[in-house]
């Protein structure tokens, strides 16, 4: 039987087909300029597609630039942020839903207020303290400020607080202590949410640009969001194939993530409770 769709229900495809236009359009052109002679690129009236596709542009980028170097600083320094923004928050959201110490409540609403601070406002501290600490221009400049995330910690929190008591309570019975059922009963079952948060991190770091520029000068540290910021407009001057190939280059890995992990993402959105937020 051929499915009759209602007014409503046409009028919101619409939207949804304009709104998907809008967004893949800039991605479409950037590809296709990337895949143009050089000299076409700035032929006016503009085409979609040059008198021939070439690759020669992701050649030139590959072979002149540092996109490589940046691409791996980038991978680097996004697996570490990850592994580490994750084990400390899924720490402190245990710490919170299953023990009671004195001032709970008091640093719980602390944790919970930080999300509310723009990362703007803390850039001139951060940078003071790296400063001091002479961290600035090395690795761990760039990664330990990002590691603090009041709200993957709040989503574990959550998280953690709709965990069968009675599992642990039992593992508790049988001799276990608390890093034990911790690490053996309580992240095993949070695969879905941690999965989600583990790769929304790791996205968020690799796009961050603002903090690794400031306290990245040094082209053996920069990521790649500031390397193509700093180096490849000077490099390639007006070059748009090339200036698009690094942009298509440098959003790739994200949309490998993406197709890869996107049913953990879909699983790790529900299992949080705020896919209805």
């Amino acid at each position: 039987m051929t499915k009759r769709f209602s007014p409503s229900q046409i009028i919101l495809l619409v939207i949804a087909a304009a709104l998907a236009i809008v967004w893949i359009a800039p991605i479409a052109w950037a590809v296709a300029t990337s895949l143009k002679p050089e000299a076409e690129t700035t032929k006016l009236p503009l085409q979609w597609f040059g008198s021939e596709l070439t690759l020669d542009a992701y050649r030139l980028v590959l072979a002149t630039g540092g996109i490589v170097k940046w691409a791996i600083n980038s991978t680097v320094t996004a697996v570490v942020v990850t592994f580490m923004t994750v084990l400390f928050s899924a720490m402190a959201a245990y710490g919170f839903a299953r023990t009671q110490f004195r001032g709970q409540r008091v640093l719980l609403v602390v944790i919970l207020a930080g999300i509310m601070v723009p990362p703007q406002v803390l850039i001139a501290p951060l940078f003071a303290e790296m400063v001091s600490f002479g961290l600035v221009d090395t690795w761990w400049s760039i990664i330990l400020p990002q590691v603090a995330a009041p709200l993957i910690v709040y989503i574990l929190y959550k998280f953690f607080q709709d965990v069968p008591l009675e599992l642990e309570q039992a593992a508790f019975v049988d001799g276990a202590g608390r890093w034990r059922v911790f690490f053996t009963i309580v992240l095993p079952l949070s695969r879905p949410v941690l999965a989600a948060v583990s790769i929304f991190t790791f996205i968020t770091t690799w796009n961050n640009f603002l903090w690794p520029f400031l306290v990245s000068t040094d082209p053996n540290t920069m990521t790649l969001p500031v390397g193509l910021a700093n180096v490849v407009q000077g490099t390639f001057g007006l070059r748009y194939a090339q200036i698009m190939a690094s942009v298509v280059l440098a959003g790739l890995p994200l949309l490998v993530v993406f197709v890869l992990f996107q049913r953990q993402i879909i699983r790790g959105v529900a299992h949080t409770g705020l896919a209805g937020q």
